[in-house]
């Protein structure tokens, strides 16, 4: 399953685009911002559920957020799955 989250705002600089997900990294000045959100959302999403955390950026143009997560099906319904399949 995948779910995008995009913006149309200034866009995510190449040369900071690696940092993104450190933990209290932020462009932000100092007392606006933790530098935890993105941080905590890779912890989640890659860590506790094996998915995938990434970005497109444009700087100029915005930003889109990619999260995707493997979804099991409960027996049952993997087999109702693949029948339709064939």
């Amino acid at each position: 399953m995948e779910v995008a989250i995009g913006d149309t705002g200034t866009g995510i600089p190449e040369e900071i685009r690696s940092r993104i997900y450190e933990p209290f990294f932020t462009t932000k000045e100092v007392g606006r911002g933790t530098g935890q959100g993105l941080a905590i959302a890779h912890q989640i999403v890659v860590g506790k559920h094996g998915g995938q955390l990434t970005c497109d950026s444009t700087v100029g143009v915005g930003t889109t957020f990619h999260i995707r997560v493997p979804v099991k099906l409960a027996p049952q319904a993997a087999a109702a799955s693949e029948s339709d399949h064939e």
